[in-house]
């Protein structure tokens, strides 16, 4: 019999997934790459042959590969440590944190609160005496879930960035277009308001993008209509799985083209009315922030032999375009300006330039209390290197992203961007 050993313990447990009854990957990397740690067993054939003599034969074993990962272990954990300062310090349903290279898709780290031990994957905490059966492993399965990939949730203002990119490239609107924010806008039988309920005002694109606009964007979404607001969605590659190597991804939750009135144009433009996983939502944005082309999130580099020799290396789809360089450019520029001048400066590290959208989507039923806050944000802002996103389920008092999420961004880059851009 077999046993893994897991010496991290909780160290990225749901990315890592485990063993069970000895040979059975569940969840993460042990599953799906199952048949490549598994090996494969040997076997001794005895038979009479021919002339009625005892023969056999043997099939030698061959023992599991390695799989070699692009999960950083110093950056898990520092991802990992501000998670659990911020459910100390404030307390959420849920929150993760998800790291990447926005150039090629490689992942660094993907933090979900709650961790369990992978040497105990079973064993639950608190008192279970009065549950049953099915209400345990109702728990366990929720415990061993990795959020970042398998659940989906309104992204709010940080779709902004989408809206934005689509906007440019079907030259629909400039950085430096004027728009009026009354505080609402009246669509339809609709009465939609901005997050700024007296109103922004008189304000520029660029600025409406700082100020993370609601009237702004929907006039965006406006200007490009149904088909034009498609066709680029289509571009982000936003309706499809993003072929992450890991299992169970989720596929994005959205309207039928066909069935999208101004009503639902006015609420996709900010972000609402549909959803979307945060691994694709991370994708696409490294798309239109990396200069212009896709990339496939994923965790696997290689095979590789006991002895650590390299075998076999992974290659995942990528680099098609999906905006062009000077929309890329535009849209750096102004997620840099959201933090260094806008809603995004609790996101902000001194010395570095970091780009950033902060969102705060309503949970629903609308109307019951229940908000996710996030912050989508890189760095640097020039030529970036690493890209991530803070989510926050059901954060405990204060629930705007730019309040709860972004300062969480401050903290892991305080750290993470000397360590990254050496």
């Amino acid at each position: 019999k077999y046993k893994r050993l897991y010496p991290n313990q909780s160290r990225a447990s749901q990315v890592i997934g485990f063993i069970s009854d000895g040979t059975i990957g569940t969840g993460g990397i042990e599953q799906y790459y199952n048949s490549t740690l598994s090996g494969v067993d040997g076997r001794k054939y005895k038979y009479l042959n021919e002339e009625l003599e005892q023969d056999s034969s043997i099939v030698e074993p061959e023992n599991g590969k390695t799989v070699v990962t692009t999960i950083d272990s110093n950056i898990q954990k520092l991802a990992e440590d501000q998670l659990s300062k911020f459910e100390k310090k404030y307390g959420s349903k849920g929150s993760s944190i998800l790291v990447m290279n926005p150039n090629n898709g490689e992942i660094y780290a993907m933090a979900c609160a709650p961790e369990f031990d992978l040497n105990s994957p079973f064993e639950i905490t608190g008192d279970t005496t009065s549950m049953t059966a099915k209400e345990k492993q109702d728990l366990r399965n929720q415990m061993w879930r990795n959020p970042c990939v398998s659940d989906t949730y309104e992204p709010g203002s940080t779709f902004k960035v989408l809206t934005s990119a689509a906007g440019i490239e079907k030259k629909v609107v400039t950085m430096n277009d004027h728009f009026f924010c009354p505080g609402y806008r009246i669509v339809e039988d609709r009465r939609i308001r901005c997050h700024k309920t007296t109103g922004h005002g008189s304000e520029t694109f660029l600025q409406g993008i700082m100020n993370s606009c609601n009237p702004v964007f929907m006039d965006v979404g406006s200007r490009l209509g149904v088909h034009n607001f498609f066709e680029e969605l289509n571009q982000f590659q936003l309706m499809k799985r993003t072929g992450i190597d890991l299992p169970g991804e989720a596929a994005t939750i959205f309207h039928k083209e066909d069935k999208v009135g101004a009503v639902e144009l006015a609420t996709i433009s900010f972000g609402q009315s549909f959803q979307i996983s945060p691994v694709r939502l991370l994708a696409s944005c490294s798309a239109i922030i990396n200069g212009g082309t896709s990339v496939t999130p994923h965790v696997g580099v290689s095979t590789a032999r006991e002895d650590g020799s390299y075998m076999k290396k992974f290659t995942y789809p990528g680099g098609s375009r999906v905006v062009s360089k000077e929309t890329s450019d535009q849209i750096r520029e102004a997620l840099g300006k959201v933090v260094s001048e806008g809603t995004g400066k609790n996101a902000g590290v001194e010395g570095y330039e970091v780009g950033a959208k902060t969102g705060t989507s309503q949970k629903l039923p609308r109307g019951n209390g229940k908000y996710i806050a996030s912050t989508l944000a890189f760095a640097p802002v020039s030529k970036p290197e690493v890209i991530t996103l803070v989510r926050i389920d059901e954060p405990e008092g204060t629930y705007y992203g730019g309040t709860v999420a972004a300062p969480v961004v401050s903290q892991l880059y305080t750290n993470l961007l000397p360590y990254i851009l050496k």
